[in-house]
């Protein structure tokens, strides 16, 4: 048991103070979705049959996505099953800082491979293509779907 908590404890030390850096262009606060005629984009904002298990960081199509801290790309992510999304449906899933992370919505430059912070790992997707009206954003969701909020 006492193992347990200390490697609980080590975890905690090494994820705590890890701040997301500027994630779009444009962007250079990481402000966040609010609502619009879409929804909300705080994380556990309501969906029809679900919750949203991410957080939007506003990001313009076609903006350039920046490394929040030093990452390993582990893999493409393929963000939809729904043919009428292809337009966005790419992202990266990442690790770095103590945390393991999906970015949705972005045409990664790479797949795989190391990222200094504030280097480019892609370009932001078109999304007024799929969902006209909405506020264009990067979706950060944690590997283990908690809430990404107090790392920005």
């Amino acid at each position: 048991m006492r193992r347990v908590a200390i490697v609980v404890l080590a975890l905690l030390c090494v994820t705590d103070g890890v701040q997301f850096g500027q994630l779009c262009s444009g962007n250079a606060r990481n402000r966040r979705r609010t609502s619009d005629s879409w929804g909300a984009g705080h994380f556990g904002a309501p969906r029809v049959t679900r919750t949203h298990r991410g957080l939007d960081i506003v990001c313009a199509d076609g903006a350039t996505v920046y490394a929040p801290f030093d990452v390993t790309i582990n893999r493409k992510v393929i963000v939809y099953i729904d043919p009428t999304k292809a337009a966005i449906n790419n992202g990266l899933k990442l690790t770095g800082g103590g945390l393991c992370f999906k970015l949705f919505y972005i045409q990664p430059d790479k797949t795989s491979g190391t990222v200094k912070k504030g280097n480019r790992l892609g370009t932001m997707l078109p999304m007024q293509q799929v969902y006209p009206g909405i506020t264009s954003h990067v979706h950060v969701q944690m590997c283990d779907n908690s809430d990404p909020t107090p790392y920005f």
